[in-house]
C-alpha cells in the first residue's frame, strides 16, 4: 500500500493544503486532454507519411514499364504500398486509444464533479478554521493592547473613574479572546477530520489517474513497437526481393516478355532476276518466269487444253514501297505511355535566364495566346493547318474504368449522295449522361479592380522559370509603403488525354497546373526600403482535389504537419523574393511587371470523367477509299465552373494518296503533310445539341487502304481550371487585385 503522502503533507499554518490538493485533481484533467493532442497529432503525422507513402507508391508504378529494369519496380511498388499499409494502421490503432483517452477524460470529469460536491463540507471547515483563526489572532492582539493600556494608565496614576472604564474594555476584550479560542478548538477539530478524509480521497484520485495514463501510455508504446517490428519484416523482405532479383532473371523476363521469335531469317538465291526464298513446295520457274505445274499436282486441267504441255502462271513481285513519312503505325497503349508517361513534376527554379527575357518579345501574362504556329519541319505548309505540338510537359498518364459520355441527341443530315460508308446503326457511344460527384464549381472568376489590374505573360508552356512582364494599362509604379500591395495570380493548366475507340476505360488522363504570382514594379522599393516587409502568405482550397503540390523550394515554404487535407497554407521567403526582384528590376528596368512560377501541380483524374471534351473516332478503310467520323461530346463536369472550350482543332493524319476530300463540317487537305484539319467553333453547353456533334469525311484514295492513325485535338479555355483550386491572400499588407484562370490541351488524342 502506498504511503500517505497527502496526508502527511498538506497542512501548515495558514491551511492551504486544500487547495493545493483540489487543483492537483483539476490539473490531472488537462494532463489527460493534452496527452489525448499528443497522440492525435502524431497520428496526423503518421497518416501524412502514409499518404506520401501511398503517392511514392504510384509513382512507381507511372515509371517506365520498357526497359530491362522495368520489374524492378513492382518490388519498389510492392514495398512502398506495404509499408503505407503499416503506417495508415498504426493511424488506426492510434485514433482507437484517442477514443479511449476521449472516454476516460469524459468519466474523468464527472468523477471530479462528483469529488467536489464529496469534498463541500471539507471546504467550509477550511474556510471556517481560516476566518476563526483570523478572528483569534485580532481578538489576542486586542486583549494584550487592553491589558497594557489599563497597566500603563495604572502607573501613570490615572483617576479611578479612568481605571474603571480601563477595566470594563480589559474584561470584555477577556471575553472576546476567550470565546474564539473556544471556537478554534471546534473548528480545529473539524478541519482536522474533514482534512484527513479529503486527503485520502485526493490521493486515491491520483492514484488512480496515473494508472489509468500509464495504461493509456503502454498501449501508444505497444502500437508503436508493433509498426516497427511489421516496417522490419517488410523493409527484410525487400532486401530478400532485391538479392533474388538477379540479372540472367531480369534478362529472361525481357526476353520472354518482349521477345519477337527465335525463327531466323531463312536463306536466299538470286533466280531469274527474281528474288525467291526456298520454301518447301515453291513452284519452279522457266526461263521466261512462269511457274511450271509439277507433276500429281493439285491443279486441275480444263479439257482445251494439252494434258502434255506444262501449264504457265506469271509470277510478278511487287517491291514493298518505302515509307515516305505518311504512313504512320498505330500507336498501342503501352507505346503511348512509354511516350508521353514518363514526364513528371519538376521542382519550379527561381530565376530565368537574363536572355531569355531580352530575346524574345514578352506578352502580358494573362491574355497571351498559347497557340500561335509552329513548325512541323515541312518546307511549305497550309496555313492553319496543323495542331502544333503542345510546349506545356505532360505527367505519366493513369488509366480509369468509367462509364462513356453521352452521344449527340441529333446529328446534322448530310446531303445525298455525300459521306457514306460508315453504318450509323449500332454506334456504342450512347449511354444516359452520369453525374459527377464532385464538389460544386467555383464561383465564375472576376477581376477584383479593373483600373489597376496586375499583367504578366505567364503562357501555357511551362517555362520552368519567372518572367517579366509590361502592362497593357495604367501602371501601378507608384505605391506607398502603408498601402494593401497589389498582387496578381495566374492559374494554368494542361489537360493530357488519350481515347481508344468507345470503351471509356482505356481513356488515360493526366492533369498539370501551374500558379504564378505577378508584382508591380514598385513593390520592390517597398520590399527593399523595409529591413522586414509583411511576409506575404497565401491559402490554396480544395487542395484534395491535387495528387502532387511542387512548389518553389527557393521561394515558397509550407507546413508538412497540416491536417486540413482541402487546404494547404504557403509563405514566401521575402528576402529570396526580395533579391529576385530585385536582380529582375535591374535586368529589365522597364518592366512594369515581375512574374513568379510559385508552384506546380498534378490534379487527381477520374477517367474520361475529368476530360472537358470527350472523343471517339471511326474509320472504314477500302483500297479505294477511306471513310472518317469523329463524335465529340462537352463535358462541363470536369471543369469549375464550367467554361467555353475555344479556338477547337482537330488534326487527322491520313495516308493511301488522298485525291479527293469531302467532309462536314468543311475542312481543309493538306496535301504535302496528308492530314485533314478541322476549326471548330467554341464548344459549349450553350452549343447546338448541347455541344455535341460530329466531324465527317470520305476520302477517294490511288494508293489504298489507309492505315487509321491518331488524330490530335486542340483548345482553349477562359476563366475555369479543371482542378477547381483556388487561393485566398491570409493576413494583411497585401490584397489581391486579379485571380486568372484557365486550362489548355497539352496531349489530346484519339484512335479507333
Amino acid at each position: 500500500m502506498i504511503t500517505p503522502y497527502f496526508l502527511e503533507n498538506f497542512w501548515g499554518d495558514k491551511n492551504n493544503g486544500f487547495d493545493v490538493l483540489y487543483h492537483n485533481m483539476k490539473h490531472g484533467q488537462i494532463s489527460s486532454k493534452e496527452l489525448s493532442e499528443f497522440i492525435r497529432e502524431r497520428a496526423t503525422i503518421e497518416e501524412a507519411y502514409s499518404r506520401s507513402m501511398t503517392k511514392l507508391a504510384k509513382t512507381a508504378s507511372n515509371c517506365s514499364q520498357l526497359g530491362t529494369f522495368a520489374p524492378v519496380w513492382d518490388v519498389f511498388k510492392q514495398s512502398t504500398e506495404k509499408l503505407a499499409a503499416c503506417h495508415m494502421e498504426l493511424v488506426r490503432k492510434l485514433q482507437e486509444l484517442i477514443k479511449e483517452v476521449q472516454k476516460y477524460v469524459e468519466e474523468q470529469a464527472k468523477n471530479h464533479k462528483k469529488t467536489k460536491e464529496e469534498v463541500a463540507s471539507t471546504l467550509e471547515a477550511v474556510q471556517t478554521i481560516q476566518s476563526v483563526s483570523q478572528a483569534l489572532q485580532k481578538s489576542k492582539e486586542n486583549y494584550i493592547s487592553k491589558t497594557l493600556e489599563q497597566e500603563r494608565m495604572r502607573k501613570e496614576g490615572a483617576t479611578q473613574r479612568d481605571l474603571d472604564k480601563a477595566g470594563l474594555k480589559v474584561k470584555k476584550a477577556t471575553e472576546t479572546y476567550k470565546s474564539y479560542v473556544e471556537k478554534y478548538a471546534t473548528a480545529k477539530t473539524e478541519f482536522e477530520q474533514r482534512m484527513t478524509e479529503t486527503a485520502q480521497k485526493f490521493q486515491g484520485i491520483e492514484e488512480e489517474h496515473v494508472l489509468r495514463i500509464q495504461e493509456i501510455i503502454h498501449s501508444y508504446c505497444q502500437s508503436v513497437e508493433e509498426t516497427h517490428i511489421q516496417i522490419g519484416e517488410v523493409q527484410e523482405e525487400f532486401v530478400k526481393n532485391m538479392e533474388n532479383t538477379s540479372v540472367e532473371s531480369l534478362i529472361q523476363k525481357l526476353a520472354e516478355s518482349k521477345g519477337t521469335g527465335k525463327e531466323r531469317p531463312g536463306n536466299t538465291d538470286f533466280v531469274c532476276g527474281v528474288f525467291c526464298v526456298f520454301l518447301q513446295n515453291v513452284p519452279q520457274l522457266d526461263e521466261e518466269g512462269f511457274c511450271i505445274r509439277p507433276e500429281n499436282s493439285f491443279y486441275s486441267s480444263s479439257d482445251s487444253e494439252d494434258e502434255d504441255e506444262p501449264r504457265k502462271f506469271h509470277v510478278q513481285i511487287k517491291p514493298v514501297q518505302t515509307n515516305n513519312g505518311t504512313h504512320q503505325h498505330k500507336a498501342t497503349i503501352d507505346e503511348l505511355k512509354a511516350s508521353i508517361g514518363n514526364i513528371t513534376l519538376s521542382p519550379t527554379p527561381a530565376v530565368r535566364d537574363a536572355s531569355h527575357q531580352h530575346t524574345h518579345h514578352v506578352n502580358d501574362l494573362l491574355s497571351l495566346d498559347p497557340f500561335g504556329p509552329t513548325s512541323t519541319g515541312s518546307s511549305s505548309s497550309l496555313p492553319h493547318s496543323s495542331v502544333p505540338p503542345p510546349n506545356r510537359p505532360t505527367t505519366p498518364l493513369g488509366t480509369a474504368t468509367i462509364v462513356p459520355p453521352p452521344r449527340p441527341l441529333s446529328r446534322p443530315k448530310l446531303p445525298a449522295g455525300k459521306l457514306t460508308g460508315i453504318n450509323e446503326a449500332g454506334r456504342p457511344f450512347s449511354p444516359p449522361k452520369i453525374s459527377n460527384s464532385s464538389p460544386p464549381p467555383a464561383a465564375p472568376l472576376a477581376h477584383a479592380e479593373s483600373s489597376s489590374s496586375l499583367s504578366s505573360n505567364t503562357s501555357l508552356s511551362t517555362s520552368n522559370t519567372p518572367t517579366v512582364g509590361t502592362s497593357r494599362g495604367p501602371s501601378p509604379v507608384t505605391l506607398a509603403s502603408q498601402d494593401a500591395l497589389p498582387i496578381a495570380v495566374a492559374f494554368t493548366e494542361s489537360v493530357n488525354a488519350y481515347f481508344k475507340g468507345a470503351d471509356p476505360s482505356k481513356c488515360i488522363v493526366k492533369i498539370t497546373g501551374d500558379m504564378t504570382l505577378s508584382f508591380p514594379s514598385g513593390i520592390i522599393k517597398i520590399f527593399t526600403s523595409s529591413p522586414s516587409p509583411a511576409v506575404l502568405s497565401f491559402k490554396l482550397s480544395n487542395t484534395s482535389r491535387l495528387e502532387q503540390i511542387v512548389p518553389n523550394q527557393q521561394l515558397l515554404h509550407s507546413d508538412s504537419s497540416q491536417s486540413d487535407t482541402n487546404t494547404k497554407d504557403f509563405w514566401l521567403n521575402m528576402p529570396a523574393l526580395t533579391a529576385y526582384l530585385r536582380k529582375s528590376s535591374e535586368q529589365n528596368p522597364t518592366a512594369s511587371y515581375y512574374n513568379v512560377d510559385i508552384l506546380k501541380y498534378q490534379v487527381c483524374s477520374n477517367g474520361i470523367q475529368s476530360t472537358p471534351l470527350n472523343l471517339v473516332v471511326y474509320w472504314k478503310c477500302t483500297p479505294s477509299t477511306t471513310d472518317l467520323r469523329v463524335d465529340y461530346r462537352y463535358n462541363p463536369e470536369a471543369m469549375q465552373p464550367p467554361a467555353a472550350l475555344t479556338n477547337v482543332q482537330v488534326l487527322v493524319p491520313v495516308n493511301g494518296d488522298v485525291t479527293n476530300m469531302q467532309s462536314l463540317p468543311n475542312a481543309i487537305w493538306n496535301a504535302e503533310q496528308s492530314k485533314s484539319f478541322w476549326k471548330v467553333s467554341d464548344i459549349s453547353d450553350k452549343s447546338e445539341n448541347e455541344g455535341s456533334g460530329s466531324l465527317r469525311a470520305k476520302f477517294e484514295l490511288s494508293d489504298g487502304p489507309s492505315i487509321p492513325a491518331t488524330l490530335a485535338v486542340q483548345f482553349f479555355s477562359e476563366g475555369s481550371t479543371l482542378s477547381g483550386v483556388d487561393v485566398e491572400l491570409v493576413g494583411s499588407g497585401y490584397r489581391l487585385s486579379l485571380n486568372k484562370k484557365r486550362f489548355a490541351t497539352g496531349r489530346y488524342m484519339a484512335d479507333c
